[in-house]
């Protein structure tokens, strides 16, 4: 058989990227082989990025394999690599996951979805038990503090900043969240105050030192616990401060009832079957007449118009009675990040908050702050990278890195958002104990937190 020569070999390539990319019309980009050979996009202008292929079989990858997790992984063991906006990237991939497929390739790799998570289902119990949810939350979050401070800075908030102009930095607009979210719940001194899934306690110790409330955090990570309550013996807030590691729905048994109640970035840990305990959880919680905000992500509604028989209907059929919310293993993060976390959507936050007996207060959409958020983290990931390979290996760097920057793409998109939802427990006069406006959460106040006049 005669050799493939070199112009055979430059004319496949060129023919499969040409075909694969057939109709973008995005920003310009490049892709660069092993051997250095180079392709450019159709589309004016320099490029944005160039994707780096260090082997024949990242090129397979990309054009014959190509999904969230195989992209996903070629990056983390570096046989694909990005070179300019990391972030531009995503919305380069996203065009080829879009690309038509057969039929018998979506039946294929939704069933092989299915199949995974009854696998992980018998080994590790349902999901969203508390014996799965407490290990799924310290595969996340039980990275030593020194991993987590580089990039997230001083306030070690993990959760959207709220940026009052663009020209804050994401320090800035982390204070900015805590005192906003203080200021909803209009928190007074003497009031006791429960943060459910309290991360490294920024929360807790503002709430305290603020405030002047008497703040309880709950959360699943030892390693949270630990650095949360070194956290608050250092601002000598003992007195007024207590972190436990707690599940949520084990509270109940734990607690008095609280005046005002926060979780913050937890209840995507929660899973959609479990959302009405959640909240009827809280709700239980609250005296009546409290305040409770629940801030997180939310999906996008997904449109069943284009979707087959065998998804919308036979495996919703078989998860349902597997226990079974989503398949393990079956996206990037799910694999790799977030086991088992799961995003639903905001009318189905608010469905289940009423059914628990709130009444909704106010909706505030974090979308644009939580992508700049995320950029920011991900240029302080990059700026420390030396000094984090000193506490994880370079494939959990890459996870990181590729986990916030294509997050960041996904909140542009509005593929993904994040809400705080403010809901009250009326007396039994039906009196929600809330002024007629916001104004109060915008007026000036001083360093302990009190109003002052304008």
């Amino acid at each position: 058989m005669r050799a493939m020569t070199s112009e055979s070999v430059e004319s496949q390539r060129k023919s499969a990227l040409n075909a694969l990319f057939k109709g973008y019309e995005g920003l310009a980009f490049a892709v660069r082989l092993w051997d250095g050979w180079r392709w450019r996009s159709a589309v004016a202008g320099e490029p944005v990025c160039t994707i780096v292929l260090h082997s024949p079989d990242a090129l397979t990858t990309l054009t014959e394999r190509a999904s969230e997790i195989t992209l996903g992984e070629a990056f983390l063991s570096k046989k694909i690599d990005v070179e300019g906006d990391l972030f531009s990237a995503f919305d380069i991939v996203k065009y080829v996951f879009q690309r038509p497929r057969g039929q018998l390739q979506r039946v294929y790799e939704t069933m092989a979805g299915v199949l995974s998570g009854i696998s992980q289902w018998r080994k590790a119990g349902k999901i969203h038990s508390e014996k799965r949810d407490k290990a799924s939350i310290s595969y996340h979050y039980d990275q030593s503090a020194d991993f987590y401070r580089p990039w997230l800075g001083p306030s070690l908030a993990y959760s959207s900043a709220y940026f009052q102009s663009e020209a804050d930095g994401v320090d800035a607009a982390q204070a900015n969240k805590l005192d906003l979210i203080c200021r909803k719940l209009r928190l007074q001194s003497g009031e006791r105050f429960l943060d459910v899934g309290c991360g490294w306690g920024s929360l807790v110790l503002h709430a305290a030192s603020r405030y002047g409330v008497h703040a309880n955090g709950i959360t699943l990570s030892h390693e949270q616990e630990a650095v949360a309550t070194d956290r608050i013996e250092k601002a000598l807030l003992k007195q007024n401060c207590d972190i436990e590691l707690l599940d949520y729905r084990k509270a109940l048994e734990r607690f008095p009832l609280f005046d005002k109640i926060a979780s913050v970035g937890m209840f995507e840990h929660v899973g959609l079957k479990n959302l009405p305990l959640y909240f009827q959880t809280i709700f239980n919680l609250l005296k009546p007449g409290g305040v409770f905000l629940n801030s997180g992500i939310t999906r996008a509604p997904v449109s069943h118009g284009s979707k087959s028989f065998l998804t919308t209907a036979i495996v919703p059929f078989l998860r349902n009675v597997l226990h079974l919310t989503r398949p393990h293993g079956s996206s990037f993060i799910d694999r790799h990040v977030f086991p088992d976390g799961e995003l639903v959507t905001l009318p189905q936050v608010l469905q289940a908050a009423e059914g628990a007996g709130f009444e909704v207060r106010d909706v505030e959409s974090l979308r644009e702050h939580y992508e700049m958020t995320l950029r920011g983290w991900v240029k302080e990931l990059q700026r420390n990278a030396d000094q984090l390979l000193a506490h994880v290996s370079e494939k959990t760097y890459r996870i990181w890195l590729l986990y916030m920057a294509g997050s960041a793409a996904a909140f542009r998109r509005g593929d993904i958002s994040s809400y705080q939802v403010l809901l009250s427990r009326a007396d039994d006069t039906g009196n929600s104990h809330l002024p007629l406006t916001r104004e109060d959460w915008y007026k000036p106040r001083s360093p302990d937190g009190r109003m002052v006049a304008a």
